[in-house]
């Protein structure tokens, strides 16, 4: 998945005062609702096979309904990287607070991804394989918010690398895009309910990364 791309100015469907909609829940909460089987919808179909009438059945809203939020697809795809992306931008900077160490720094970062991305596998399969499909506006602040979540770890391993005085012919975007590509693989083989803990994953695939930066780890589960 290409993170290595560009904050969000809300185009996207704002937020009137809470109303109740078709009887049931507040905006919001139909809002989410709708999010939420649209990213099925996609994970399932593919965004380009997936309609807007079939967003609308799953979501269980008319499809006047869903247009009522909505004017197409690809608002809806937006959306959801949207609030994904800040959603771990987030939270990442959240966990690294009081943090120096660039290595416990890392493993803050892996196991932060892991766990959002271990309670939304479908947002993980749609936000790695559907960038691509957003165009104009919607591609171009996908990018920058996806690629602000990149710079952060990215600037977690340069940190890393300098403080071990790793050999410098690591090249600190192909070593980002390498732990990128393994974490966000992880819908494809790894099951939250019945493999290994997330904090057991995240504690491997950590230090499988610092050894091939620095030679050496420390222990799992600072």
């Amino acid at each position: 998945m290409s993170v290595s791309e560009q904050s969000f100015e809300a185009e996207a469907t704002p937020s009137p005062p809470a109303v109740t909609f078709e009887g049931r829940g507040t905006y919001d909460e139909r809002l989410n609702q709708i999010l939420a089987a649209a990213t099925a919808t996609f994970a399932r179909l593919g965004y380009e096979k997936a309609s807007m009438r079939e967003v609308a059945k799953a979501a269980g809203v008319s499809l006047a309904g869903l247009y009522h939020y909505f004017d197409g697809k690809e608002k809806i795809l937006f959306l959801i990287q949207f609030r994904a992306f800040g959603s771990l931008q987030n939270n990442l900077r959240e966990k690294l607070h009081g943090i120096d160490d660039p290595e416990l720094q890392l493993r803050a970062m892996i196991r932060a991804h892991l766990t959002y991305f271990a309670a939304n596998m479908e947002a993980l399969k749609v936000c790695s394989h559907e960038l691509d499909s957003l165009t104009g506006s919607a591609y171009s602040e996908t990018r920058q918010i996806r690629h602000a979540y990149y710079e952060i770890t990215r600037g977690i391993i340069e940190r890393l690398i300098h403080t071990h005085n790793t050999n410098g012919n690591i090249d600190l975007h192909v070593a980002t895009m390498a732990l990128f590509g393994t974490l966000n693989w992880l819908y494809r083989w790894y099951d939250p309910q019945r493999g290994p803990a997330v904090t057991t994953v995240a504690n491997q695939i950590a230090d499988q990364c610092l050894h091939g930066l620095i030679g050496t780890t420390k222990t799992g589960d600072q």
